[in-house]
C-alpha cells in the first residue's frame, strides 16, 4: 500500500523530501509533541517504513503510525553522528514512544572537584567540563551516601566552601571527629591534601591494593618517626580499608576492566543490573528501570539502554558484556571507543565466567522485576482501600479519582508561593502540579496565609469555570486542560480557618456542591470538614488518613521546594543588579543559562562570556565581584 494511502497529503508531501542520507528523525503529533526519535542510516527508506502496512507488525508501531502528523529530519555526516545526536535529543525530549530511563536526570554521582587547589568531595546529579572527576552513576543517592561515608573514615576529604588558607583559627567539628584532615588550620599542606584525595579517587577506580600498600609504608614511616598518634590514626584507616576491600569479591583475573549488563523485561517495565568490575574486582551493581518497553524487542531495549546509560557515565571500562549480539554493536563500540580514548569492546559472554556473570545480573534483575510488581500490587490493593474508605467518609457517590492538596510557604511574608499537587487513583501525577508565585502578599511581620491561600485558589477555579480560548502554543493548551479538569477533593494544609476560606472560593464560583472539601492539621492530625462543627480524629492506621497524609506531606515538601527555588532566584537577581554593565537582558541570560548563584561563582570567565549578550569584559568584571562577595562570606564566618 502506497504511503500516500496511511497519510495526510501534507505529511505524504514531506515523505517524498526526506533524503537518502544518515541523519535522525522526529515525528510529532497533530499537537506538536515529540513522539518517537529515531536514527538511520537511509533516512528516506526508514522513515517511509513506517507507513507501510507489510512494517505495522506490532501494536506499538500501528499505535505510533496512527498519530503522526509531521515528520522532520536532521541530516549528518556518518551514522555514528546520528547516534550522538539521537541520545542529545531523546535525552532533551523524553519522547513517549522512545524507551526511557526511569528519572535518568537524577541519577548521582560522587564528584571530586581536583580543579581546586584543595578539592572537596560533594554529590551532584550533574556532570560538567569543568576539570573536576566524577563516578558514577548511582542508582540512589543512598548508595552514594553510604560509599562516601564508609571512604571518609580512610580519605578525611573536605566537603565545606572554605578558602583553605591554612591560617584559620579553628576547624569544625568534621576535624574533631576525624573525618577531615584539617588543611584549613594548616595541619596537612596542600601536597599532603590532595593526596589523600587522590588516594580516594584511586579507591573509587578498584586499586584498592595499591591504595593500602601506600597507607602501610606511610604507617610504619610515621612510627619510625616516632609519631605514634598519625601512625595509630593511619593503622584505623588500613583496617577500615580493609574491611571495604574484603567485600568486593575477586571476579575475575588481573587488571579486568568490564562492565557485565543483563536485563529483565515485563509488559510495563524493564530491569537492567550492571556489574561494575575493576581491576578483576566487582566494585558494585547498580539497578536501573526502564519505561515505554511495550512490545519491544530485547534487543531494542537493551540497545536503547546503552546509549542513555553510556551517554552520561563517568568512565568507560575495557568491555562491556551484553546477554545477546546486538545489530548496532560495531556502532555502540566505536561510539564507546571516542568516549573513552581507547578501544572498548562491546559483545555477548566469551568464557564461563562472563556467561555465569551475566546470568547471575539477569536473575537478580529478574528478581528486582517481580519485587517491583510485589509492591505494585500492595500498593494498588492499599490505594483501593484508602479511596473506597475516604469515599464513605467523605459521602461520595464513587471513589474519589483526583485529589488536589494545596500548601503556602513564605518567610516573613517574602517570597511567598503556593503550590497544587495532584493525586489520581491514589498516585501523584507531577506532571499535573503547579505552582503560584503569590501576588497579594507583601512583606509584613506576621505572614498572611489565608489572602496567600486565598489568591492561589481563586486563580485555580478561576481557569477551571471561565470560558477562556486555548492558548495557541501547544505546551500552554496541555496546561488548559489540567486547569479544566474538576477534582473529586480538595485538601487544605491546615485546620478550621484554611478551610473558611477554600470554602468562600468554592462558593464564589459555584462549586461548593461539587467538590468535596477537607483540611489536616499537623501535630494532632484532626480533620476538619465543611458541615461539621468538631474535627474528626481518624485511627491511626486508617487508609483514608495516611492517603491524606501523603496528600499534605506532599504538598509541603513541594511548597518548601517552590519557595527556596524562588527565594534563590530572588537572590540571584538581586546580585545581578547590583554588578555594573548586566541590565535586564543580560540578567535573564544568565538566569536562563544557570540555575543558581553557586553555579554562576563556579563557571569560568570564559563559559560566562559565552552566554548570549555577554562580553569577555563584563565577564571578568561578574566573576571578580562574584569572588568579592564570596571573600567577604567568608570572612564574616
Amino acid at each position: 500500500m502506497s504511503v500516500r494511502d496511511n497519510a495526510n497529503h501534507l505529511l505524504a508531501t514531506k515523505l517524498e523530501a526526506v533524503p537518502r542520507r544518515p541523519g535522525v528523525y522526529l515525528f510529532k503529533s497533530q499537537r506538536g509533541d515529540i513522539l518517537y526519535i529515531g536514527k538511520a542510516v537511509d533516512l528516506r527508506a526508514r522513515v517511509r517504513s513506517y507507513f507501510h502496512r507489510s512494517a505495522q507488525t506490532s501494536p506499538r508501531i500501528q499505535r505510533l503510525a496512527a498519530e503522526i502528523h509531521d515528520v522532520e529530519w536532521i541530516v549528518v555526516d556518518t551514522e555514528l553522528d546520528a547516534l550522538i545526536l539521537e541520545n542529545q535529543l531523546i535525552k532533551t525530549y523524553q519522547p513517549r514512544y522512545n524507551v526511557r530511563l526511569k528519572d535518568d536526570k537524577n541519577y548521582p554521582y560522587i564528584k571530586i572537584h581536583w580543579q581546586d587547589p584543595f578539592p572537596k568531595v560533594s554529590v551532584t546529579r550533574r556532570m560538567e567540563q569543568d576539570g573536576a572527576r566524577y563516578y558514577g552513576p548511582y542508582g540512589s543517592a543512598w548508595a552514594v551516601r553510604e560509599t562516601l561515608d564508609a571512604l571518609r573514615k580512610i580519605f578525611p576529604y573536605l566537603t565545606c566552601d572554605r578558602k583553605i588558607t591554612g591560617q584559620d583559627t579553628r576547624a569544625c567539628l568534621y576535624y574533631d571527629i576525624k573525618r577531615c584532615a584539617g588543611p584549613c588550620i594548616g595541619v596537612v599542606s596542600q601536597e599532603e591534601y590532595r593526596r589523600i584525595v587522590e588516594g580516594l579517587a584511586r579507591f573509587l577506580e578498584g586499586d584498592t591494593e595499591g591504595v593500602i600498600a601506600e597507607l602501610e609504608a606511610e604507617m610504619w614511616a610515621a612510627a619510625e618517626a616516632l609519631q605514634f598518634e598519625r601512625a595509630a590514626r593511619l593503622r584505623d584507616q588500613i583496617l577500615a580499608a580493609r574491611m571495604i576491600a574484603s567485600q568486593q569479591q575477586v571476579v575475575a583475573q588481573g587488571m579486568t576492566n568490564e562492565d557485565v549488563i543483563a536485563l529483565a523485561v515485563d509488559d510495563q517495565v524493564a530491569c537492567v543490573q550492571v556489574y561494575f568490575i575493576r581491576r578483576g574486582k566487582l566494585l558494585g551493581r547498580e539497578t536501573f528501570f526502564l519505561e515505554g518497553v511495550q512490545d519491544l524487542a530485547t534487543v531494542e531495549i537493551l540497545t536503547s539502554f546503552l546509549q542513555q546509560f553510556y551517554e552520561e557515565v563517568a568512565q568507560v571500562p575495557d568491555h562491556v558484556v551484553v546477554p545477546t549480539a546486538l545489530p548496532d554493536a560495531h556502532l555502540l563500540s566505536e561510539w564507546l571507543s571516542r568516549k573513552r580514548g581507547r578501544t572498548v569492546t562491546l559483545a555477548p559472554p566469551e568464557d564461563e565466567r562472563q556467561e555465569r556473570l551475566v546470568a547471575l545480573a539477569e536473575e537478580n534483575a529478574r528478581e528486582a522485576l517481580r519485587t517491583l510488581a510485589q509492591q505494585w500490587a500492595r500498593d494498588q490493593v492499599r490505594q483501593e482501600r484508602a479511596l473506597a474508605e475516604l469515599q464513605q467518609l467523605l459521602r461520595l457517590p464513587t471513589p474519589p479519582a483526583r485529589i488536589e492538596g494545596y500548601d503556602i510557604s513564605t518567610l516573613q511574608g517574602t517570597s511567598t508561593v503556593g503550590v497544587m499537587v495532584v493525586f489520581v487513583q491514589g498516585v501523584p501525577r507531577k506532571s499535573d502540579y503547579r505552582r503560584f508565585n503569590v501576588r497579594s502578599v507583601q512583606q509584613v511581620l506576621a505572614p498572611d496565609d489565608y489572602t496567600a491561600l486565598r489568591e492561589v485558589l481563586q486563580r485555580r477555579f478561576r481557569r477551571l469555570v471561565e470560558d477562556t480560548p486555548p492558548d495557541p502554543a501547544a505546551k500552554a493548551r496541555r496546561q488548559d486542560q489540567v486547569w479544566k479538569i474538576m477534582p473529586d477533593v480538595v485538601l487544605i494544609d491546615g485546620g478550621r480557618g484554611q478551610l473558611n476560606v477554600a470554602q468562600e472560593v468554592l462558593e464564589a464560583y459555584g462549586l461548593r456542591d461539587s467538590v468535596a472539601l477537607v483540611a489536616l492539621a499537623k501535630r494532632e492530625e484532626l480533620l476538619y470538614l465543611p458541615d461539621q462543627e468538631a474535627p474528626l480524629r481518624l485511627p491511626r492506621d486508617s487508609e483514608a488518613l495516611k492517603l491524606l497524609q501523603r496528600v499534605r506531606d506532599e504538598a509541603h515538601r513541594f511548597s518548601v521546594y517552590s519557595h527556596r527555588q524562588r527565594r534563590r532566584r530572588q537572590t540571584l537577581q538581586s546580585v545581578l543588579e547590583s554588578i555594573p554593565g548586566i541590565g535586564p537582558k543580560r540578567r535573564q541570560a544568565l538566569l536562563r543559562h544557570f540555575t543558581s548563584l553557586e553555579a554562576i561563582r563556579q563557571a569560568g570567565v570564559d563559559e560566562l562570556a559565552r552566554v548570549p549578550g555577554m562580553t569577555r569584559a563584563v565577564a571578568q568584571r561578574l566573576k571578580a565581584a562574584l569572588a568579592e562577595g564570596t571573600e567577604a562570606e567568608e570572612t564574616h564566618r
